[in-house]
């Protein structure tokens, strides 16, 4: 562990500043988080062997963890907007800790939902509150915030699977116990950002940590809440089926050992990192309409030009897919929560937990197509999901940005 993540981190100063020890510790902290998270997936090839697992029980897996994220994360989020609650990051890591445990034990297919559902539950815990650290660390640069925040995440993303190729598929099952050292160093960078955000509340009266009026009309609000959701649908959608079984789709169409397929997936997860770093900041200068645009509908004709490509050409474009996908979520969080000021933690549940949630529903239905029509005939349906980006036309401009 560094220095940045075990020592005390000062209360913030004068407003304006942006807080980048406090960013990098939750940073690193989602980081951690999300590695654990990530490897649940990573090990699919490990489980499905061991368990005998059809593809519809692996979509299962991935619906139980998904929901477990998704259902909690508005509840805590509309929680602690009446009071906020410092501590409640440890007691998410505790539990993605107790998760991660009893899925190195795990026997039985039930024993492994109820692993991935506890691993879920701290991820509910986690986001919308550390999201809401995030941008009370921002001095108003909330963009440049969400995505040094969610960078961590998607690093960790990205990890989990190099992690799986070298340590758990060689060792086997049992060896992710060793990874609750990870979620320890987690609580212990956690109960240190728990001080810093305990120091800040109390710095700060009630009335000062209002947020500016909504910059639309009520009406105009909810069109713009469900075009955003909706964009968030095909978003995810369309990444539960290049995640969760990118890895079969390469052993299979192109007979790529189960290893191997581990380090390919890594390689698209880190442009998914990559993508998630730019489209905050750029955000903040060009409008997040723009980078939204961008987003969705730029990576169509890669998506549905992956299916008839080559295994270096699948590499390539999944790589590009990822990049220009991902740039989107932070624009689409900080939108949302300009949209409606002073409900941060709500707003960050809802779009995290709708993210988990339709990752979880698409990975079920596509394991259940998967099935029955063959994963290569999945991917080639799937391409054409990103053109439904076209609703975010109906996307206002926002002028002027809420304060910090």
């Amino acid at each position: 562990m560094t220095n940045s993540a075990t020592a005390t981190l000062p209360a913030s100063a004068a407003t304006g500043d942006t807080r980048y020890r406090v960013l990098g510790a939750i940073s690193l902290a989602h980081f951690l988080n999300d590695m654990m998270q990530s490897l649940i997936l990573a090990i699919y090839p490990l489980l499905k062997g061991n368990y005998h697992l059809t593809f519809a029980e692996i979509g299962l897996l991935t619906l139980t963890y998904q929901c477990s994220a998704s259902l909690l994360q508005p509840l805590v989020g509309m929680i602690t907007d009446r009071r906020p609650q410092p501590r409640a990051l440890v007691v998410g890591m505790g539990s993605t800790l107790l998760g991660l445990l009893l899925l190195s034990q795990a026997t039985t297919f039930p024993l492994l939902l109820l692993a991935a559902a506890l691993v879920g539950t701290g991820s509910s815990i986690f986001h919308p509150e550390s999201s809401r650290v995030a941008r009370m660390a921002s001095g108003g640069r909330h963009g440049l915030a969400q995505s040094l925040f969610q960078v961590g995440g998607n690093g960790g993303t990205a990890v989990g699977p190099l992690l799986a190729a070298l340590i758990i598929l060689p060792y086997g099952q049992h060896s992710l116990a060793w990874f609750s050292l990870a979620a320890l160093a987690a609580i212990i960078v956690l109960w240190q950002v728990g001080n810093w955000y305990r120091q800040h509340l109390a710095s700060q009266p009630a009335r000062q940590r209002r947020e500016t009026a909504a910059p639309l009309s009520p009406g105009r609000t909810r069109l713009a809440l469900a075009v955003l959701v909706a964009l968030v649908v095909t978003k995810y959608t369309y990444l539960a089926s290049l995640h969760s079984f990118y890895t079969f789709y390469l052993m299979e169409h192109f007979a790529v050992p189960a290893q191997s397929a581990q380090y390919y997936l890594f390689a698209f997860l880190f442009a998914v990192a990559a993508g998630t770093l730019l489209g905050g900041p750029l955000g903040d200068r060009i409008g997040r309409r723009r980078v939204i645009w961008f987003s969705i509908l730029g990576v169509a004709p890669f998506s549905i030009a992956l299916p008839h490509m080559g295994l270096t050409g699948t590499l390539v474009l999944s790589m590009l897919i990822g990049f220009i996908l991902s740039s989107a979520f932070s624009a689409i969080l900080v939108y949302a929560q300009e949209l409606v000021p002073g409900k941060v933690g709500m707003i960050s549940g809802l779009f995290f937990g709708l993210a988990f949630g339709i990752a979880g529903l698409g990975a079920a239905l596509m394991g259940w197509l998967a099935d029955h029509y063959g994963i290569v005939g999945v991917y080639a349906l799937c391409g054409w999901i990103p053109l439904a980006g076209i609703v975010a036309a109906l996307l206002p401009e926002l002028r002027k940005q809420s304060a910090a």
